[in-house]
């Protein structure tokens, strides 16, 4: 610090000189928490605590909401020239870069501003509370539904929800926050009318999948804009525990086919070779092993052209053409 105060001593340095990215040195200071350098430079009566890099388009105090430093947050917004809420070249103010990284200081901070924009969308339609809840931010995702100003059930440009979001990379503790509000639709469909659901299923995610289960607003068969359910987007991406849940209910439907390549749950795991799902769905439900798909595959089919050979023996000889099928390749 005491080199800072030395330079500024002399006329041969330009206190907003910038670096090949266009940073400034309160820029510099503010990103890596140097707390006593910014208080410095504030006192110089060139230093503006609102340029922005050339580059990326952040300001000192988006920096510094970044990085989680708060005392850098409360110095800068001590002044009355500082705008809390300019956004960077994605349009991301520091409310939304905190709560994307769960700077829960920071955060508590911006929000006991009124001049901070709770719903402020970015590039991508995301905004404070769709970025924590993507990120698994809890203690955020919390903070930010206590504001009145926050919707959480506005979606994103995909018309993806919080709640959807956090099912589907998931973030159990965000799920379980947002689903106590009677102000959230839990079957939501995005733009491809995947509801939380089906993305905690397609991506294996059972602690979630078992809490969605637990209401009675949400449908275990309810399918995407392909008619792939639940058990389908699991089944065909191996995710044994997910199937089993869902096969421990007597309202799941094994034979539901896609529209796409009318394929079945049991189809899907046989052609990818996953054979403790395929065990499952012969074992625990009443899935059709003979069901053929658009191609007239059926999952035994199926299983013999991929090389399945433990699958295959699993299905047995179901159908009279797969013998002469597996006799040909």
């Amino acid at each position: 610090m005491e080199i800072v105060v030395a330079l500024l001593e002399t006329d041969r340095w330009d206190a907003q000189a910038v670096d090949f990215h266009g940073n400034t040195a309160i820029a510099w200071a503010a990103g890596r928490g140097h707390e006593e350098v910014v208080r410095v430079l504030l006192e110089q009566s060139d230093v503006d605590p609102n340029t922005a890099d050339i580059t990326y388009g952040q300001t000192p105090l988006s920096l510094a909401a970044k990085n989680g430093h708060q005392g850098v947050v409360r110095i800068l917004l001590k002044r009355n020239d500082i705008n809390p809420d300019k956004a960077d070249k994605w349009n991301r103010t520091p409310l939304l870069v905190a709560a994307e990284g769960g700077n829960e200081g920071v955060v508590r901070i911006l929000l006991k501003r009124n001049d901070v924009n709770l719903d402020t969308v970015d590039d991508w339609s995301q905004t404070p509370l769709l970025r924590a809840a993507e990120n698994g931010r809890d203690g955020v995702v919390e903070m930010l539904l206590k504001q009145k100003e926050t919707n959480p059930d506005k979606a994103n440009k995909w018309n993806q929800t919080p709640l959807m979001l956090a099912a589907k990379n998931g973030h159990g503790g965000v799920v379980r926050i947002l689903l106590e509000r009677n102000d959230i639709n839990p079957d939501k469909g995005d733009k491809w009318i995947r509801t939380p659901l089906l993305l905690a299923a397609e991506n294996g995610h059972e602690g979630v999948v078992r809490m969605l289960l637990e209401r009675n607003d949400v449908n275990a068969n309810k399918t995407d804009d392909r008619n792939r359910t639940p058990l389908s987007l699991a089944a065909g991406n191996g995710h044994g525990g997910v199937v089993r849940i869902l096969l421990g209910r007597n309202d799941v439907d094994p034979n539901i086919a896609d529209t796409t390549y009318g394929q079945t749950p049991l189809s899907w795991s046989a052609m990818r070779g996953r054979e403790e799902v395929v065990r499952m769905l012969l074992e625990q439900s009443d899935a059709n092993p003979d069901q053929p798909d658009k191609q007239g595959r059926t999952p035994l089919v199926w299983a013999l052209e991929n090389g399945h050979e433990g699958i295959a023996e699993l299905l047995g000889e179901q159908t009279e053409s797969a013998p002469q099928y597996a006799a040909s390749l």
